[in-house]
């Protein structure tokens, strides 16, 4: 971070020249995590089922999406009908402006994803119930155009929307985990569902593969021992026996050509 600044105060002429440029850093170690399993995350959708923020949750765990960008999606962001989400801003609190809409993390988190037909169904729900809300609150409701709000219509806190979470783990029965193990659940799980690297990358919005595949690698090694290990249980099978003249070659169901 301080060679990038310094690097912009070169380019401005402020400095004549970076000191830090030539100081080596070593690779950071990726962060832990602690993903929902598949029957972990079934669980907990179950538990948030009638919940005003069900379409969040099940949004979160379908796409993985960072939870300021769940928080800065608008309305106008969503195309239920053709089944997708723009991702262009993020919400975040900050010291200075308290709430704020910021642009997305990078250029490549400005995306366009698929949204699942499960999400699109719950996401209309989530509409009419808002539309309740309105009408209940009727002129002390903020119109911000935001998705997910208060029942006022005010923007969601992310402190908030991390108490709401760690309410609905301790109702399903499950390990507390960090709102952000949602995103990395939804990566686990696509992974071992055999989805390419490049598709996860794309829907993550990460900059570079590199990055899933740093983040993701201890989850490819497990993997890659279950595709050997299937390999091996083949290989160690049992041995073909010979036919009765023992000229003639094993039976085969197709001819290969």
């Amino acid at each position: 971070m301080l060679k990038s600044a310094l690097e912009h105060a070169v380019r401005e002429e402020e400095i004549p020249r970076n000191v830090a440029r030539n100081v080596r850093t070593g690779t950071p170690r990726p962060r832990r995590f602690e993903p929902l399993t598949a029957d972990e995350a079934r669980q907990f959708l179950t538990t948030a089922e009638g919940h005003r923020l069900h379409a969040l949750f099940e949004l979160a765990l379908h796409t993985g999406l960072r939870k300021g960008e769940l928080l800065g999606l608008h309305w106008e962001d969503l195309n239920l009908h053709a089944g997708t989400a723009a991702i262009r801003r993020t919400l975040q609190r900050t010291t200075a402006g308290g709430l704020t809409t910021l642009p997305t993390k990078t250029r490549a988190s400005e995306r366009r994803i698929a949204l699942p037909t499960r999400c699109a169904h719950s996401l209309k729900h989530h509409h009419e119930q808002q539309q309740r809300e309105r009408e209940a609150a009727g002129t002390g409701w903020q119109q911000n155009g935001h998705v997910f709000t208060t029942a006022q219509g005010g923007p969601l806190d992310p402190t908030n929307l991390t108490r709401t979470f760690t309410t609905l783990l301790r109702k399903a029965g499950l390990r507390r985990i960090r709102f952000h193990d949602l995103r990395h659940s939804t990566a686990t799980l696509l992974l071992e569902q055999g989805v390419e690297l490049v598709v996860i990358k794309e829907l993550l919005g990460h900059a570079h593969i590199g990055i899933t595949a740093t983040v993701y690698a201890h989850v490819r090694l497990r993997l890659q021992r279950d595709a050997i290990d299937t390999l091996s249980t083949a290989l160690n099978g049992p041995a073909i026996t010979e036919t009765a003249n023992g000229d003639e070659p094993p039976p085969c169901a197709a001819l290969v050509r």
